[in-house]
């Protein structure tokens, strides 16, 4: 049997020496399958709720979601952060870092879900006006999200010490807590949607979702008590010689979070200024379908990070490189495979949310314009994760708010203007703001690798 200081050494090992395609398997597969498990929570919310209780309801979740990503930008931001300063310190041998990762950890996600849940509460219905919900869907809405503030806790807990496990590189542990908890969740949907009735559907789905999150972050917590190799929980205490770079690389990836909440929260508003409740179902149905297929780009990622962190912290820049150009060509066949069939049969795929098929046959083309880039989307997901996992947090900023805020705010409102575009503006606005991201993060990482060749 081997000791925890063999386990600890073949992991990285395996990072700084293995062979590269062998080892971007082993991160990638189980990080791919725990992201693919993670995107399941709302997607199948959305899916329960639109054929047990109807399209308002299935509206509701989904204009819901993007202030769910509130709390995914606390995980993000502290999780994300935390995984990068870990995996750079395993690099560097460096155990006084890694022995005050989950005490700093537990201090930050505390403080901020107590925030999150206070103000929440107070102003859920305030955020979901900004999204453009009225009437019965505002209604729904509240009640959906109010039981989603109050879970706060769990779901940073859970999801951001998931994230230190995929730092350490135990991607297959972390993708087997997250499958229990999202299968967990699926198994309850249906049945607390029925046990509480049509007119409680939504409290139902939310329900499910924070029992859920709540079983995950005690499995998490108990990995890191009894089970973990390298990483325990010490002292619980704010880190300071943490604070910086922790936050210098969390900022940069709660971005992609917290911009997704404005850039979504701009798109409802403006689906229902442009073309009412019917295309904001369309939208959320579209939006539901691109969530998902990224979900398995952000696991690559998630198997990338470590690899790249790793490295660079040992300066092994040619196994930088090498990582680099196989994860993004995996990434883009993986991309394929949710590609080719939202682009061949989009009635197919709307029609898992939406039971009108005027409706669908409506929102079909779009859902089209809307994918049209997402074969790039692995290209630009490992760009900003590079970035991230180097320390340079700049980089990944750039990206992120280029994306999600500096092109995309001017395209969304003016496109609906021009050409009698409409509402279809908004589905295009997507397309353009990816196509000059993509550009962009290439020139970013040229730049980076060409200042690995003078070190």
């Amino acid at each position: 049997m081997k000791s925890k200081l063999q386990n600890k050494q073949d992991t990285r090992e395996m990072l700084v020496s293995g062979n590269v395609f062998k080892t971007m398997l082993t991160l990638s597969v189980p990080a791919v399958l725990g992201m693919v498990v993670i995107g399941l929570y709302n997607f199948m919310d959305a899916v329960f709720v639109g054929q047990m209780v109807g399209p308002v309801a299935m509206t509701a979740v989904k204009v819901s979601y993007p202030f769910t990503l509130i709390n995914s930008g606390i995980a993000t931001l502290i999780g994300q952060g935390s995984a990068s300063v870990l995996s750079r310190a395993i690099g560097e041998r460096d155990k006084d870092t890694v022995d005050r990762i989950m005490g700093n950890l537990i201090s930050f996600v505390t403080l901020l879900s107590a925030i999150v849940i206070v103000v929440g509460l107070i102003f859920t219905r305030q955020l979901l006006t900004l999204a453009g919900a009225e009437g019965e869907v505002l209604e729904q809405a509240i009640r959906y999200l109010r039981i989603v503030f109050c879970g706060s806790l769990f779901v940073n807990l859970g999801q951001s010490t998931n994230m230190i496990m995929r730092g350490e590189g135990k991607l297959k542990k972390a993708m087997i807590i997250m499958a229990t908890s999202a299968i967990l969740n699926i198994i309850l949907d249906p049945i607390l949607i029925k046990v509480l009735g049509a007119e409680n559907g939504v409290l139902g789905a939310a329900f499910a979702t924070i029992i859920s999150q709540f079983v995950l972050m005690c499995m998490s917590f108990f990995y890191f008590i009894k089970k973990s190799d390298t990483v325990r929980i010490h002292k619980i205490r704010f880190e300071g010689k943490l604070v910086k770079p922790v936050l210098g690389v969390g900022v940069s990836a709660m971005l992609m979070q917290v911009m997704s909440m404005v850039q979504q929260t701009i798109l409802y508003n403006t689906a229902a200024k442009w073309g009412g409740s019917e295309w904001q179902t369309i939208l959320g149905a579209a939006l539901s379908l691109q969530a998902f297929a990224f979900i398995p780009l952000w696991g690559i990622s998630q198997g990338f990070q470590p690899a790249i962190g790793t490295n660079y912290g040992a300066k092994r820049f040619d196994r930088v490189g090498a990582f680099t150009r196989t994860f993004m060509i995996s990434a883009t066949v993986v991309a394929l495979l949710f590609y080719v069939p939202i682009m061949c049969f989009p009635v197919k795929m709307l029609s898992m949310f939406i039971t009108d098929a005027a409706i669908v046959q409506t929102g079909a083309p779009m859902l089209r314009v809307i994918f049209g880039a997402y074969i790039c989307y692995g290209v630009l997901i490992l760009s900003i994760t590079f970035f991230q996992a180097i320390g340079k947090a700049g980089g990944a900023s750039i990206l992120a708010l280029a994306r999600q805020l500096v092109l995309f705010l001017p395209l969304v409102v003016i496109l609906p203007h021009i050409a009698g575009f409409g509402v279809k503006g908004v589905f295009y606005a997507q397309l353009i703001t990816d196509l000059v991201v993509l550009l962009l993060a290439i020139i970013l990482m040229i730049k980076a690798f060409a200042g690995f060749k003078k070190n």
